[in-house]
């Protein structure tokens, strides 16, 4: 993908990713990344502090907490940038409703907020009467770090649609968000529970990188938490003697048995792969994937790799 965003913006961008999903060490990466691009302290500090409204207030701290030791240990050498304008004078609730309704386009009702006028209020006058008042940080970089911290949230997914169309009321263009989006999937498939691990070793067999982290490959039954970037598939391949269980953990991606229509595979996807069949299975154009790759047990069982999927085959999946 063509990059279209900053420096700036994509280190904001992967910094949010980190602090909503509370990976710490991937944050302070992003964080010591952003400040040598030139994203100033006090811009990180909005982000994060912004946080807590989209993935709570104990995220919200750990990565503040991260960004101070990170910023100590640099030597409190980085710009600063500047602070905040006084807060408006008036009536939060009023300011807030004005602020929201520039932000989105519209007027922002309905029955929801009928339902329960209570969250429409905290909305108004507090994350748009406040946090969104304060004008060291625009609001089309804020919409941009809502946007990648939603992406890696499961279950928010209108949330996350509304804030694309916030986000290009405020300036981002459609390859703006593809690219956040890009940045913020490969931020949830590397918080992996059992790793990420290293390039696959059998890498010649596979169209795009692919990560191998082992699991258990002692006696027993062999396990390999397995990661595809965008694109990414093994070759067509066969298991002789002993079969393969793939369990789905994140990411979209695909998997074909031969002679069968492809099969679409989310997380909770349990795939079960008898020996002797010709199949292939990897990542969906637009998302990492990640699978774990149970191997069945069977005295003399051997893996045949065979021709890749081609272009061709692949491009007519969704």
């Amino acid at each position: 993908m063509a990059e279209s965003l900053t420096k700036q913006q994509q280190s904001i961008a992967l910094a949010a990713s980190y602090a909503a999903l509370g990976n710490q060490t991937g944050l302070k990466q992003a964080l010591n990344n952003g400040l040598d691009n030139g994203v100033t302290v006090n811009e990180f500090k909005e982000i994060l502090v912004q946080a807590y409204a989209y993935c709570g207030f104990p995220r919200s701290l750990n990565a503040l907490a991260t960004l101070m030791q990170t910023v100590e240990e640099r030597g409190n050498k980085d710009e600063l940038g500047s602070e905040p304008s006084a807060k408006p004078e008036g009536d939060a609730l009023t300011y807030g409703t004005e602020n929201q309704t520039k932000l989105v386009g519209i007027e922002v009702k309905g029955k929801l907020f009928e339902f329960a006028p209570a969250i429409d209020e905290y909305l108004k006058s507090h994350l748009f009467g406040d946090i969104f008042a304060r004008d060291n940080v625009d609001w089309k970089t804020r919409e941009l770090a809502t946007i990648a911290m939603l992406a890696v949230r499961d279950g928010v997914e209108s949330q996350l649609n509304a804030h694309i169309d916030i986000g290009k009321h405020n300036g981002l263009t459609d390859n703006d968000v593809a690219e956040i989006l890009s940045i913020a999937s490969e931020a949830k498939a590397k918080n992996v529970v059992f790793g990420f691990g290293e390039l696959n070793p059998y890498s010649k067999y596979f169209t795009g990188k692919s990560y191998l982290q082992p699991i258990t490959t002692e006696n027993g039954v062999p396990m390999f938490n397995v990661t595809f970037e965008p694109k990414c598939r093994n070759n067509w391949h066969i298991h002789h003697k002993g079969g393969q269980i793939l369990l789905v953990t994140q990411g979209r991606g695909w998997y074909q048995a031969w002679g069968e229509e492809p099969r679409e595979l989310k997380a909770g996807d349990v795939v079960n792969i008898p020996a002797e069949t010709k199949h292939w299975h990897g990542a969906a154009k637009d998302s990492w994937f990640t699978h774990i790759a149970v191997e069945v047990p069977s005295e003399g069982s051997t893996n045949e790799w065979l021709e890749p999927v081609t272009d061709e085959e692949y491009n007519k999946l969704k």
